[in-house]
């Protein structure tokens, strides 16, 4: 039997939702259980691959190539659990389907209405497919509870709870209390409301998560209780902590999973092994010593943009016992020739992540120039392995005049648009007038590495399967002119036609791919380019 836990979130954004949701499933994966976890998205977006990170933040990558939101980077990361395009739906998408078949006649000449038409779509897509032998499917709501978009998502899990019954459904409320330091009080009222709002709707959550950043008075906690009607043992203090790895044995210690199983009439579940994650816990806050990394993209003022690659180096710390400090260096101002690099004098490895567009591309390459001169470890990924490249050519293989053709028109396009792939059994055509939604080269792809490559040696094989997002391709027409240079390229498509990795034969580690190794990174399971990555970081701080 399937139960459904939903997670809602009030007062305001941002508190944590998908941390808290991929924390709970941590902990009941903890107790023996097998959990999938879900993303309810109320914007209009089909999806968020056309969105700009500062408004979005990055762009969640799964094996069948769905763009999704970042959130779920946090479940797979925390549960190991890989998502899949099932697994995240917006606004824009349930309509999508909705007026398709209304236009294919579908619905026999109905009126097309929020309710049951929208609300129904929501429950088919949260009951669908949930996979085999899974307990417990989780599903966050997105927003805050009283946006208006949010009402047909509230409306759908409503009518989930009433029609499955208590037995099998339970609801989660995350909510803020504040403090204000001139009144010295934590302030209840704001939860209060939140959760008379989600009641005005038809909605009674059984679990209180309350985020603050001091311990809840007991009084404060049975005023929740009373006022929201809920047990006492049901508010659930969510302090804050050093460090999100610590969330799971943090909420453990306040007895949220307890409560959650309580709920269910589950009473013979196993205690929780969290070993793994004090194991985690311990390397994070008692380090074997610190490496810094210097990310140079164009929206490093916004951490979200970089989500999965900043925890990815998390995790190449936890496999080398070190403490990662990242340095966000905002590549924009290297555009200018005549702008000095000595920001990055002092880090220990450059990090080049991906992105689209000029504006802070030639930045990227003075970077990718400093750290191949200066023998720095330098990791690039997607567009800084493009852009690695285009530097490489322009001043080793002394094509002046390479580029990529995402900067317009040129006589040396190095890097240029891919028209034409394999998928599977399929081959799929673009050019410059495609929709630029959902049309780039998406999800895992294999790839061949070259024996003996470094590459091969950090993976352990010479054949891989890594994620991709990318509408431009290194040219492989250039591969030959490059020879001699000391640029290697040592990961190829199988049929050869798409480069996927490079690398750099006389430097300590210098390495370039086209996909994203970030979002198969785990706490658990580091990815071997991030972890071999900050080992070599590890050597280049004890020569600096």
């Amino acid at each position: 039997m399937i139960r459904y836990i939903f997670i809602t979130g009030g007062v305001v954004s941002s508190l944590g939702k998908g941390i808290a949701s991929a924390a709970m499933g941590a902990l009941l994966q903890a107790r023996g259980y097998k959990v999938r976890l879900r993303k309810l998205d109320p914007y209009l977006n089909v999806d968020p691959g056309t969105m700009s990170p500062r408004q979005h933040g990055e762009v969640f990558v799964t094996d069948d190539g769905a763009e999704t939101d970042l959130d779920l980077g946090h479940y797979e990361r925390f549960t190991g659990v890989s998502a899949r395009q099932s697994d995240n739906i917006t606004t824009g998408r349930i309509y999508q389907s909705i007026i398709e078949k209304e236009r294919r006649g579908d619905f026999l000449g109905a009126t097309i209405q929020v309710i049951p038409h929208v609300t129904d779509a929501i429950k088919d897509f949260i009951l669908s497919d949930p996979g085999e032998g899974v307990d417990f499917v989780l599903c966050e709501i997105g927003g805050t509870v009283g946006d208006i978009e949010g009402l047909p998502f509230f409306e759908a899990i409503r009518q989930v709870g009433q029609e499955l019954g208590p037995e099998r459904t339970c609801f989660i409320h995350l909510t803020l209390l504040p403090y204000i330091p001139a009144a010295g009080e934590m302030k209840t009222k704001p939860t209060q409301h939140s959760v008379k709002e989600l009641r005005s709707i038809g909605i009674q959550p059984q679990i209180l998560l309350c985020r603050c950043d001091r311990p809840i008075p007991e009084n404060e906690k049975g005023k929740i209780a009373s006022f929201c009607n809920v047990r006492p043992s049901s508010v659930i203090e969510a302090r804050d902590v050093g460090h999100i790895y610590d969330v799971p044995a943090a909420y453990h210690a306040e007895g949220l999973d307890t409560e959650v199983l309580w709920h269910f009439r589950i009473n013979d579940a196993p205690l929780p092994d969290l070993s793994r994650w004090n194991g985690i816990a311990n390397t994070i806050h008692n380090p074997d010593g610190e490496v810094c990394i210097g990310l140079v993209g164009k929206y490093t003022d916004v951490p979200d943009a970089y989500k999965s690659v900043s925890e990815a180096l998390v995790h190449g710390g936890l496999a080398n016992k070190v403490r990662v400090q990242v340095r966000m260096i905002d590549s924009e101002q290297f555009d200018d020739e005549h702008h000095p690099l000595d920001i990055l004098d002092g880090v220990h490895g450059v990090l080049l992540p991906g992105g689209f567009g000029e504006r802070g591309a030639r930045g990227k390459m003075r970077a990718a120039r400093f750290a191949r001169e200066k023998n720095i470890p330098c990791f690039g990924i997607c567009y800084g392995m493009q852009l690695s490249v285009v530097e490489a050519a322009r001043h080793l293989a002394e094509i002046k005049e390479a580029s990529t053709t995402e900067f317009g028109p040129t006589d040396e396009p190095v890097v240029g648009l891919i028209e034409e792939w394999t998928k599977g059994n399929q081959k799929i055509t673009r050019d410059e007038t495609t929709d630029k939604g959902g049309t780039m080269r998406l999800g895992a792809y294999p790839a061949l590495l070259e024996p003996g490559s470094k590459v091969a040696e950090i993976y352990g094989t010479t054949e891989i399967s890594e994620r991709h997002r990318h509408r431009y391709e290194v040219n492989r027409s250039y591969i030959d002119r490059m020879k001699g240079t000391g640029v290697r390229f040592s990961g190829m498509s199988p049929d050869g036609l798409l480069p996927e990795i490079i690398e750099l034969d006389d430097h300590p580690w210098f390495i370039g791919v086209q996909f994203h190794p970030e979002l198969k990174s785990r706490p658990f399971e580091p990815h071997p380019l991030f972890a071999s990555f900050i080992e070599a970081a590890k050597v280049q701080s004890r020569l600096v």
